[in-house]
């Protein structure tokens, strides 16, 4: 069996008297990909926020690395090996691409950078950044103004930035949104390419990738779970058939 590096157990998230996300549960083990997925409004983003701390859940709990981080904020979670990519593109543009990955790095340095020594001198933070663009498939585009990259491009470099931190723990937040064929390959491979080393929780709409890319599936409708298993179980649950999939996927 797999290690698990996050569980969350019956995680509920209330707005008033809108169940948002109801008594969901979802652990993630490392080497695997866990992907959620639903029509729009199911919950899955908000599920997403709960866990990276973006939001405090209601009720439930969440163990990530042995701690139970329930209630702690974005950057504690962050530095307990968890990190995350959003829906909208969150790099900063004017900067290159290596300039963005190197600053994710630094943000892991143990103390804060000296202002007298040159930001390239920190061995340990370059190497990170150095596996980082390896990982993500950029090493020739290091150069390139972030803000002049192709959408895809832009996408790679998130998780790069994301790589940089060095988590076990990756929420990805439809990563695959808004890309053309090429676009998508790519980022399909770059996911295969980190699922060793992590536990990696994927929400996305391209059904194509998900089961390409999913050890195991988890479906929402209206805040809560109505399947979880195997992609082929889920493929053959008549209830997410008529729910979510529909017939191409029956």
């Amino acid at each position: 069996m797999s290690e698990v590096l996050l569980e969350a157990s019956r995680l509920t998230k209330r707005f008033g008297g809108l169940a948002a996300v109801n008594d969901v549960s979802v652990r993630l083990e490392l080497g695997r990909i866990h992907a959620v997925i639903g029509p729009n409004g199911a919950g899955k983003s908000t599920l997403t926020n709960l866990l990276s701390g973006d939001l405090a859940p209601s009720t439930g709990s969440i163990v990530l690395g042995g701690a139970d981080v329930t209630g702690w904020t974005p950057e504690r979670i962050s530095r307990q090996g968890l990190g995350r990519s959003y829906q909208k593109t969150n790099i900063f543009l004017p900067f290159t691409v290596w300039e963005n990955v190197r600053l994710a790095a630094q943000s892991r340095a143990p103390r804060a950078a000296s202002w007298l020594r040159r930001a390239s001198s920190f061995a340990d933070t370059n190497a990170r950044a150095e596996r980082a663009l390896e990982l993500a498939g950029l090493q020739g585009r290091r150069d390139a103004i972030a803000g002049t990259a192709s959408h895809g491009e832009q996408r790679q470099l998130e998780i790069a930035m994301t790589l940089a931190t060095e988590p076990r723990v990756l929420l990805l937040d439809e990563p695959l949104a808004g890309m053309g064929t090429a676009e998508a390959e790519r980022m399909v491979g770059l996911l295969q390419r980190i699922k060793p080393g992590h536990a990696v929780l994927l929400v996305e709409h391209d059904m194509d990738a998900v089961f390409a890319l999913a050890d195991r599936l988890t479906v929402m409708v209206n805040g809560q779970v109505i399947a979880s298993g195997t992609p082929a179980q889920v493929r053959a649950d008549a209830n997410v058939q008529s729910a979510y999939l529909g017939e191409e996927h029956g």
